[in-house]
Protein backbone atom coordinates (compact mmCIF):
# COMPACT_ATOMS: atom_id res chain seq x y z
CA UNK A 1 0.00 0.00 0.00
CA UNK A 2 2.78 2.45 0.91
CA UNK A 3 4.53 1.64 -2.36
CA UNK A 4 1.30 2.34 -4.28
CA UNK A 5 0.86 5.75 -2.57
CA UNK A 6 4.47 6.67 -3.33
CA UNK A 7 4.06 5.55 -6.94
CA UNK A 8 0.92 7.64 -7.52
CA UNK A 9 2.44 10.56 -5.64
CA UNK A 10 5.41 10.53 -8.01
CA UNK A 11 3.23 10.23 -11.10
CA UNK A 12 0.78 12.95 -10.11
CA UNK A 13 3.46 15.26 -8.71
CA UNK A 14 2.25 15.57 -5.14
CA UNK A 15 3.22 14.43 -1.70
CA UNK A 16 0.59 13.90 1.03
CA UNK A 17 0.37 17.02 3.23
CA UNK A 18 1.18 15.03 6.38
CA UNK A 19 4.60 14.17 4.92
CA UNK A 20 5.48 17.71 3.76
CA UNK A 21 8.06 19.56 5.87
CA UNK A 22 8.64 23.21 6.75
CA UNK A 23 12.28 24.21 6.41
CA UNK A 24 13.35 27.36 8.28
CA UNK A 25 15.94 29.74 6.82
CA UNK A 26 17.56 32.57 8.77
CA UNK A 27 17.39 33.46 12.43
CA UNK A 28 16.45 30.42 14.52
CA UNK A 29 16.34 28.16 11.46
CA UNK A 30 18.30 25.13 10.35
CA UNK A 31 19.58 26.83 7.19
CA UNK A 32 21.47 30.06 6.55
CA UNK A 33 20.85 30.24 2.80
CA UNK A 34 17.79 29.72 0.65
CA UNK A 35 19.80 27.77 -1.91
CA UNK A 36 20.85 25.27 0.77
CA UNK A 37 17.23 24.80 1.87
CA UNK A 38 16.09 24.23 -1.73
CA UNK A 39 18.72 21.50 -2.19
CA UNK A 40 17.60 19.79 1.02
CA UNK A 41 13.84 20.08 0.39
CA UNK A 42 11.55 17.40 -1.03
CA UNK A 43 8.68 18.11 -3.46
CA UNK A 44 5.74 19.57 -1.55
CA UNK A 45 7.86 21.14 1.22
CA UNK A 46 7.59 24.76 2.37
CA UNK A 47 10.68 26.90 2.85
CA UNK A 48 10.04 29.69 5.34
CA UNK A 49 12.57 32.53 5.09
CA UNK A 50 13.08 35.04 7.91
CA UNK A 51 13.87 38.74 7.48
CA UNK A 52 17.30 39.45 5.99
CA UNK A 53 19.15 39.68 2.67
CA UNK A 54 19.95 36.47 0.79
CA UNK A 55 22.25 36.73 -2.22
CA UNK A 56 22.31 34.58 -5.32
CA UNK A 57 19.93 33.48 -8.07
CA UNK A 58 17.49 30.69 -7.18
CA UNK A 59 16.18 27.74 -9.23
CA UNK A 60 13.05 25.85 -8.23
CA UNK A 61 13.27 22.47 -9.98
CA UNK A 62 10.89 20.74 -7.56
CA UNK A 63 7.43 21.69 -6.32
CA UNK A 64 8.07 24.00 -3.36
CA UNK A 65 6.48 26.92 -1.56
CA UNK A 66 8.75 29.84 -0.62
CA UNK A 67 7.30 32.02 2.15
CA UNK A 68 8.91 35.26 3.27
CA UNK A 69 8.52 36.44 6.86
CA UNK A 70 9.10 40.19 7.29
CA UNK A 71 9.85 40.77 3.57
CA UNK A 72 13.28 39.12 3.22
CA UNK A 73 15.32 40.27 0.21
CA UNK A 74 16.39 37.88 -2.55
CA UNK A 75 19.24 39.73 -4.25
CA UNK A 76 20.25 38.35 -7.61
CA UNK A 77 23.70 37.98 -9.11
CA UNK A 78 23.14 40.83 -11.58
CA UNK A 79 22.85 38.42 -14.51
CA UNK A 80 20.07 36.11 -15.69
CA UNK A 81 16.82 35.92 -13.69
CA UNK A 82 16.75 36.18 -9.91
CA UNK A 83 14.26 33.31 -9.42
CA UNK A 84 13.61 30.73 -12.15
CA UNK A 85 10.71 28.32 -11.62
CA UNK A 86 11.04 25.06 -13.56
CA UNK A 87 8.68 22.81 -11.58
CA UNK A 88 4.87 22.93 -11.69
CA UNK A 89 2.80 24.03 -8.73
CA UNK A 90 5.27 26.28 -6.92
CA UNK A 91 4.40 29.29 -4.75
CA UNK A 92 6.45 32.42 -4.00
CA UNK A 93 5.03 34.94 -1.55
CA UNK A 94 6.22 37.73 0.69
CA UNK A 95 9.66 38.58 -0.75
CA UNK A 96 11.57 41.56 -2.08
CA UNK A 97 13.21 40.42 -5.34
CA UNK A 98 15.91 42.63 -6.84
CA UNK A 99 18.94 42.88 -9.14
CA UNK A 100 18.21 40.83 -12.25
CA UNK A 101 20.46 40.73 -15.28
CA UNK A 102 20.33 43.39 -18.03
CA UNK A 103 19.67 41.27 -21.14
CA UNK A 104 16.30 41.55 -22.91
CA UNK A 105 17.12 38.66 -25.27
CA UNK A 106 17.63 36.29 -22.32
CA UNK A 107 14.38 37.30 -20.56
CA UNK A 108 16.30 38.48 -17.49
CA UNK A 109 13.55 38.83 -14.90
CA UNK A 110 12.79 39.15 -11.25
CA UNK A 111 10.78 35.90 -11.47
CA UNK A 112 10.86 33.71 -14.61
CA UNK A 113 8.17 31.02 -14.87
CA UNK A 114 8.79 28.07 -17.19
CA UNK A 115 6.21 25.76 -15.63
CA UNK A 116 2.48 25.64 -14.92
CA UNK A 117 0.02 26.28 -12.07
CA UNK A 118 2.22 28.49 -9.91
CA UNK A 119 1.19 31.25 -7.48
CA UNK A 120 3.23 34.45 -7.22
CA UNK A 121 1.73 36.63 -4.49
CA UNK A 122 2.54 39.63 -2.34
CA UNK A 123 6.08 40.26 -3.56
CA UNK A 124 7.94 43.48 -4.31
CA UNK A 125 10.15 43.42 -7.40
CA UNK A 126 12.62 46.26 -7.96
CA UNK A 127 15.77 46.95 -9.96
CA UNK A 128 14.74 44.26 -12.43
CA UNK A 129 14.53 44.19 -16.23
CA UNK A 130 11.35 42.17 -16.66
CA UNK A 131 9.23 41.86 -13.56
CA UNK A 132 7.42 38.51 -13.80
CA UNK A 133 7.91 36.64 -17.09
CA UNK A 134 5.61 33.75 -18.07
CA UNK A 135 7.37 31.67 -20.73
CA UNK A 136 5.09 28.92 -22.07
CA UNK A 137 3.57 28.87 -18.60
CA UNK A 138 -0.13 28.07 -18.12
CA UNK A 139 -2.67 28.34 -15.33
CA UNK A 140 -0.74 30.68 -13.02
CA UNK A 141 -2.04 33.25 -10.55
CA UNK A 142 -0.05 36.51 -10.25
CA UNK A 143 -1.54 38.53 -7.42
CA UNK A 144 -0.85 41.64 -5.32
CA UNK A 145 2.74 42.18 -6.39
CA UNK A 146 4.44 45.59 -6.64
CA UNK A 147 6.72 45.84 -9.66
CA UNK A 148 9.02 48.77 -10.42
CA UNK A 149 11.60 48.72 -13.19
CA UNK A 150 14.74 50.70 -13.87
CA UNK A 151 13.79 54.35 -14.43
CA UNK A 152 17.34 55.30 -15.42
CA UNK A 153 16.94 53.25 -18.63
CA UNK A 154 15.23 54.52 -21.76
CA UNK A 155 11.76 53.03 -22.20
CA UNK A 156 12.82 50.75 -25.05
CA UNK A 157 15.65 49.30 -22.96
CA UNK A 158 13.36 48.11 -20.16
CA UNK A 159 11.30 44.94 -19.97
CA UNK A 160 7.61 44.58 -19.19
CA UNK A 161 6.20 44.46 -15.69
CA UNK A 162 4.30 41.23 -16.38
CA UNK A 163 5.25 39.57 -19.67
CA UNK A 164 3.15 36.62 -20.88
CA UNK A 165 4.35 34.70 -23.93
CA UNK A 166 2.76 31.61 -25.48
CA UNK A 167 0.83 30.94 -22.27
CA UNK A 168 -2.89 30.38 -21.57
CA UNK A 169 -5.39 30.50 -18.71
CA UNK A 170 -3.48 32.92 -16.48
CA UNK A 171 -4.99 35.19 -13.83
CA UNK A 172 -3.44 38.59 -13.06
CA UNK A 173 -4.97 40.30 -9.99
CA UNK A 174 -4.37 43.56 -8.09
CA UNK A 175 -0.75 44.20 -9.04
CA UNK A 176 0.89 47.66 -9.11
CA UNK A 177 3.30 48.28 -11.98
CA UNK A 178 5.39 51.33 -12.91
CA UNK A 179 8.67 52.40 -14.55
CA UNK A 180 8.72 49.52 -17.02
CA UNK A 181 8.40 49.51 -20.82
CA UNK A 182 4.88 48.02 -20.84
CA UNK A 183 2.86 47.29 -17.76
CA UNK A 184 1.46 43.98 -19.03
CA UNK A 185 2.47 42.49 -22.37
CA UNK A 186 0.58 39.50 -23.78
CA UNK A 187 1.60 37.68 -26.95
CA UNK A 188 -0.03 34.42 -28.00
CA UNK A 189 -1.66 34.45 -24.58
CA UNK A 190 -5.28 33.31 -24.76
CA UNK A 191 -7.95 33.14 -22.07
CA UNK A 192 -6.33 35.47 -19.56
CA UNK A 193 -8.23 37.27 -16.80
CA UNK A 194 -6.75 40.61 -15.70
CA UNK A 195 -8.43 42.55 -12.90
CA UNK A 196 -7.80 45.25 -10.32
CA UNK A 197 -4.31 46.28 -11.43
CA UNK A 198 -2.82 49.81 -11.24
CA UNK A 199 -0.42 50.60 -14.07
CA UNK A 200 1.23 53.98 -14.59
CA UNK A 201 4.29 55.92 -15.80
CA UNK A 202 5.36 53.67 -18.65
CA UNK A 203 4.73 53.15 -22.38
CA UNK A 204 1.66 50.91 -22.79
CA UNK A 205 -0.32 50.00 -19.72
CA UNK A 206 -1.67 46.88 -21.42
CA UNK A 207 -0.31 45.53 -24.71
CA UNK A 208 -2.02 42.65 -26.54
CA UNK A 209 -0.54 40.91 -29.60
CA UNK A 210 -2.22 37.86 -31.14
CA UNK A 211 -4.03 37.09 -27.88
CA UNK A 212 -7.68 36.05 -27.99
CA UNK A 213 -10.57 35.51 -25.58
CA UNK A 214 -9.16 37.70 -22.82
CA UNK A 215 -11.04 39.71 -20.21
CA UNK A 216 -9.84 42.67 -18.19
CA UNK A 217 -11.88 44.48 -15.57
CA UNK A 218 -11.52 47.20 -12.90
CA UNK A 219 -7.96 48.18 -13.86
CA UNK A 220 -6.48 51.70 -13.69
CA UNK A 221 -4.16 52.84 -16.49
CA UNK A 222 -2.85 56.39 -16.12
CA UNK A 223 0.10 58.63 -17.01
CA UNK A 224 1.22 56.35 -19.85
CA UNK A 225 1.78 56.85 -23.57
CA UNK A 226 -1.19 54.53 -24.16
CA UNK A 227 -3.51 53.06 -21.59
CA UNK A 228 -4.04 49.91 -23.66
CA UNK A 229 -3.01 48.73 -27.11
CA UNK A 230 -5.05 45.85 -28.53
CA UNK A 231 -3.43 44.48 -31.71
CA UNK A 232 -4.22 41.51 -33.93
CA UNK A 233 -6.55 40.00 -31.33
CA UNK A 234 -10.22 39.01 -31.05
CA UNK A 235 -12.90 38.49 -28.43
CA UNK A 236 -11.44 40.96 -25.93
CA UNK A 237 -13.83 42.15 -23.20
CA UNK A 238 -12.96 45.12 -21.02
CA UNK A 239 -15.27 46.49 -18.32
CA UNK A 240 -15.06 49.19 -15.63
CA UNK A 241 -11.47 50.17 -16.38
CA UNK A 242 -10.07 53.71 -16.14
CA UNK A 243 -7.87 55.07 -18.93
CA UNK A 244 -6.89 58.48 -17.62
CA UNK A 245 -4.30 61.11 -18.55
CA UNK A 246 -2.38 59.14 -21.14
CA UNK A 247 -0.78 62.06 -22.94
CA UNK A 248 2.05 62.85 -25.32
CA UNK A 249 2.75 62.71 -29.03
CA UNK A 250 0.48 60.00 -30.51
CA UNK A 251 -0.92 59.04 -27.10
CA UNK A 252 -4.17 57.14 -26.61
CA UNK A 253 -6.51 55.96 -23.92
CA UNK A 254 -7.15 52.76 -25.92
CA UNK A 255 -5.65 51.83 -29.29
CA UNK A 256 -7.14 49.12 -31.50
CA UNK A 257 -5.26 47.72 -34.49
CA UNK A 258 -6.56 44.88 -36.66
CA UNK A 259 -8.83 43.40 -34.01
CA UNK A 260 -12.41 42.19 -33.99
CA UNK A 261 -15.34 41.22 -31.79
CA UNK A 262 -14.27 43.35 -28.83
CA UNK A 263 -16.67 44.64 -26.17
CA UNK A 264 -16.11 47.77 -24.05
CA UNK A 265 -18.58 48.50 -21.25
CA UNK A 266 -18.67 51.03 -18.40
CA UNK A 267 -15.10 52.23 -18.81
CA UNK A 268 -13.85 55.75 -18.06
CA UNK A 269 -11.73 57.19 -20.86
CA UNK A 270 -10.74 60.66 -19.73
CA UNK A 271 -8.12 63.39 -20.26
CA UNK A 272 -6.20 61.61 -23.03
CA UNK A 273 -4.71 63.02 -26.22
CA UNK A 274 -6.98 60.61 -28.11
CA UNK A 275 -9.59 58.66 -26.19
CA UNK A 276 -10.18 55.71 -28.55
CA UNK A 277 -8.10 55.02 -31.67
CA UNK A 278 -9.54 52.53 -34.17
CA UNK A 279 -7.76 51.13 -37.21
CA UNK A 280 -9.18 47.96 -38.78
CA UNK A 281 -11.28 47.32 -35.67
CA UNK A 282 -14.29 45.29 -36.76
CA UNK A 283 -17.58 44.09 -35.26
CA UNK A 284 -16.95 45.68 -31.87
CA UNK A 285 -19.34 47.29 -29.38
CA UNK A 286 -18.82 50.30 -27.08
CA UNK A 287 -21.64 50.57 -24.56
CA UNK A 288 -22.21 52.74 -21.45
CA UNK A 289 -18.71 54.23 -21.36
CA UNK A 290 -17.77 57.72 -20.16
CA UNK A 291 -15.53 59.41 -22.73
CA UNK A 292 -14.68 62.86 -21.40
CA UNK A 293 -12.18 65.71 -21.61
CA UNK A 294 -10.06 64.17 -24.36
CA UNK A 295 -8.53 66.21 -27.15
CA UNK A 296 -10.13 63.78 -29.61
CA UNK A 297 -12.78 61.42 -28.27
CA UNK A 298 -12.78 58.91 -31.16
CA UNK A 299 -10.28 58.71 -34.00
CA UNK A 300 -11.23 56.11 -36.59
CA UNK A 301 -9.82 55.02 -39.91
CA UNK A 302 -12.17 54.03 -42.71
CA UNK A 303 -10.89 50.48 -42.22
CA UNK A 304 -12.81 50.30 -38.91
CA UNK A 305 -16.02 48.54 -39.89
CA UNK A 306 -19.30 47.35 -38.35
CA UNK A 307 -18.57 48.93 -34.97
CA UNK A 308 -21.32 50.22 -32.66
CA UNK A 309 -21.45 53.02 -30.06
CA UNK A 310 -24.56 53.23 -27.89
CA UNK A 311 -25.52 54.74 -24.51
CA UNK A 312 -22.10 56.32 -24.00
CA UNK A 313 -21.51 59.71 -22.39
CA UNK A 314 -19.39 62.02 -24.56
CA UNK A 315 -18.56 65.02 -22.39
CA UNK A 316 -16.45 68.09 -23.16
CA UNK A 317 -14.09 66.56 -25.70
CA UNK A 318 -12.36 69.11 -27.93
CA UNK A 319 -13.29 67.00 -30.98
CA UNK A 320 -15.94 64.30 -30.57
CA UNK A 321 -14.95 62.36 -33.68
CA UNK A 322 -12.19 62.39 -36.26
CA UNK A 323 -12.37 60.24 -39.37
CA UNK A 324 -9.19 59.41 -41.27
CA UNK A 325 -10.42 58.53 -44.73
CA UNK A 326 -13.54 59.23 -46.70
CA UNK A 327 -16.33 57.09 -45.28
CA UNK A 328 -17.27 55.10 -42.19
CA UNK A 329 -20.06 52.69 -41.35
CA UNK A 330 -19.85 53.12 -37.57
CA UNK A 331 -23.33 52.92 -36.02
CA UNK A 332 -24.14 55.43 -33.30
CA UNK A 333 -27.51 54.00 -32.25
CA UNK A 334 -29.07 50.65 -31.34
CA UNK A 335 -32.81 50.77 -31.86
CA UNK A 336 -33.74 54.24 -30.64
CA UNK A 337 -30.86 54.57 -28.15
CA UNK A 338 -28.02 56.80 -29.17
CA UNK A 339 -25.41 58.51 -27.01
CA UNK A 340 -25.23 61.59 -24.82
CA UNK A 341 -23.23 64.47 -26.35
CA UNK A 342 -22.50 67.53 -24.23
CA UNK A 343 -22.30 69.63 -27.44
CA UNK A 344 -25.81 68.70 -28.57
CA UNK A 345 -28.09 71.75 -28.67
CA UNK A 346 -31.22 70.10 -30.02
CA UNK A 347 -34.64 69.81 -28.41
CA UNK A 348 -37.03 67.14 -27.11
CA UNK A 349 -40.61 68.27 -27.67
CA UNK A 350 -42.25 64.96 -26.74
CA UNK A 351 -40.20 64.62 -23.56
CA UNK A 352 -39.06 61.05 -24.18
CA UNK A 353 -35.42 61.82 -23.35
CA UNK A 354 -34.29 61.52 -26.98
CA UNK A 355 -33.46 64.50 -29.17
CA UNK A 356 -35.94 65.20 -31.95
CA UNK A 357 -33.17 66.15 -34.38
CA UNK A 358 -30.06 64.13 -35.06
CA UNK A 359 -26.65 65.19 -33.77
CA UNK A 360 -24.13 65.69 -36.53
CA UNK A 361 -20.97 64.38 -34.88
CA UNK A 362 -18.37 65.73 -37.30
CA UNK A 363 -18.42 69.12 -38.94
CA UNK A 364 -16.54 70.21 -42.05
CA UNK A 365 -13.45 71.40 -40.19
CA UNK A 366 -13.15 68.18 -38.16
CA UNK A 367 -13.42 66.16 -41.37
CA UNK A 368 -10.60 68.16 -42.95
CA UNK A 369 -8.53 67.89 -39.78
CA UNK A 370 -8.78 64.09 -39.82
CA UNK A 371 -7.10 63.93 -43.22
CA UNK A 372 -4.80 66.95 -42.78
CA UNK A 373 -3.58 66.83 -39.14
CA UNK A 374 -1.62 70.09 -39.45
CA UNK A 375 -4.93 71.95 -39.54
CA UNK A 376 -5.35 71.16 -35.84
CA UNK A 377 -3.54 74.38 -35.01
CA UNK A 378 -6.75 76.15 -36.10
CA UNK A 379 -9.01 74.14 -33.77
CA UNK A 380 -11.54 76.45 -32.04
CA UNK A 381 -10.24 79.41 -34.04
CA UNK A 382 -12.60 81.89 -35.72
CA UNK A 383 -11.73 80.24 -39.03
CA UNK A 384 -12.84 76.78 -37.90
CA UNK A 385 -15.99 78.21 -36.30
CA UNK A 386 -16.79 80.09 -39.49
CA UNK A 387 -16.30 76.95 -41.57
CA UNK A 388 -18.63 74.96 -39.31
CA UNK A 389 -21.23 77.74 -39.40
CA UNK A 390 -21.04 78.09 -43.18
CA UNK A 391 -21.56 74.35 -43.53
CA UNK A 392 -24.81 74.61 -41.58
CA UNK A 393 -26.03 77.63 -43.53
CA UNK A 394 -24.70 76.80 -47.02
CA UNK A 395 -23.68 73.14 -47.17
CA UNK A 396 -21.43 73.51 -50.22
CA UNK A 397 -18.62 71.65 -48.45
CA UNK A 398 -20.43 68.55 -47.25
CA UNK A 399 -18.25 65.90 -45.56
CA UNK A 400 -19.46 62.29 -45.18
CA UNK A 401 -22.44 62.36 -42.87
CA UNK A 402 -21.65 61.03 -39.41
CA UNK A 403 -24.68 61.45 -37.18
CA UNK A 404 -26.32 60.08 -34.06
CA UNK A 405 -29.98 59.82 -35.07
CA UNK A 406 -31.28 59.43 -31.51
CA UNK A 407 -29.05 61.52 -29.22
CA UNK A 408 -29.82 61.29 -25.53
CA UNK A 409 -30.90 64.51 -23.82
CA UNK A 410 -29.44 63.51 -20.44
CA UNK A 411 -26.24 61.66 -19.64
CA UNK A 412 -26.44 58.03 -18.68
CA UNK A 413 -26.20 57.37 -14.95
CA UNK A 414 -22.74 55.83 -14.96
CA UNK A 415 -20.10 55.65 -12.26
CA UNK A 416 -17.05 57.37 -13.74
CA UNK A 417 -13.93 55.60 -12.51
CA UNK A 418 -10.64 57.35 -12.06
CA UNK A 419 -7.44 56.40 -10.24
CA UNK A 420 -6.99 57.86 -6.78
CA UNK A 421 -4.07 59.84 -8.14
CA UNK A 422 -3.60 60.52 -11.81
CA UNK A 423 -0.40 62.47 -11.30
CA UNK A 424 2.51 60.71 -9.61
CA UNK A 425 3.26 63.78 -7.49
CA UNK A 426 -0.16 63.41 -5.92
CA UNK A 427 -2.00 66.33 -7.51
CA UNK A 428 -5.59 65.25 -8.01
CA UNK A 429 -7.26 66.36 -11.25
CA UNK A 430 -10.83 65.08 -11.32
CA UNK A 431 -12.18 64.48 -14.80
CA UNK A 432 -15.36 66.34 -13.87
CA UNK A 433 -13.41 69.53 -13.09
CA UNK A 434 -11.58 69.28 -16.41
CA UNK A 435 -14.85 68.66 -18.23
CA UNK A 436 -16.54 71.68 -16.63
CA UNK A 437 -13.59 73.93 -17.42
CA UNK A 438 -13.58 72.83 -21.05
CA UNK A 439 -17.34 73.40 -21.33
CA UNK A 440 -16.87 76.99 -20.05
CA UNK A 441 -13.99 77.66 -22.44
CA UNK A 442 -15.96 76.18 -25.35
CA UNK A 443 -18.97 78.37 -24.54
CA UNK A 444 -16.84 81.54 -24.45
CA UNK A 445 -15.14 80.67 -27.74
CA UNK A 446 -18.48 79.87 -29.39
CA UNK A 447 -20.01 83.14 -28.19
CA UNK A 448 -17.02 85.10 -29.44
CA UNK A 449 -17.08 83.27 -32.78
CA UNK A 450 -20.80 83.96 -33.29
CA UNK A 451 -20.27 87.60 -32.48
CA UNK A 452 -17.45 87.80 -34.99
CA UNK A 453 -19.61 86.00 -37.57
CA UNK A 454 -22.51 88.41 -37.02
CA UNK A 455 -20.16 91.38 -37.34
CA UNK A 456 -18.73 90.05 -40.60
CA UNK A 457 -22.23 89.60 -42.05
CA UNK A 458 -23.21 93.13 -41.12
Amino acid sequence: MIFRILLWGGILGFVPAAWAKILQVGQGGSFTSVREAIRAAEPGDTIRVQRGTYSGNLFLDKRLALEGIGKPVIRGDGKDSVITVLADGCAIRGFVVERSGPMLVYEDSGILLKSDNNRIEGNELRDILFGIYLYQSDGNTIRENVISGRPHLESGERGSGIHIWDSVNNTILRNAISQERDGMYLQNANRSFISGNRVHDLRYGLHYMFSDDNRFEDNDFFNNVAGAAIMYSKNIVFRRNAFVRNRGFSSYGILFQDSLDCVAEENTISDNTTGVFMEALNRSVFRRNTIAANDIAIQAFSSASQDVFTENNFVANLSPFQLVGKVTDIRWTVGTRGNYWSEYDGYDLDGNGIGDVEFRIQNAFEHLEGNYPRLRIYLSSPASSALAASQRLLPILDPPKTADRYPLMRPMDLEAREPERIVAAGRRIPALVIACALILVAALILAWGRAAWSTSLS
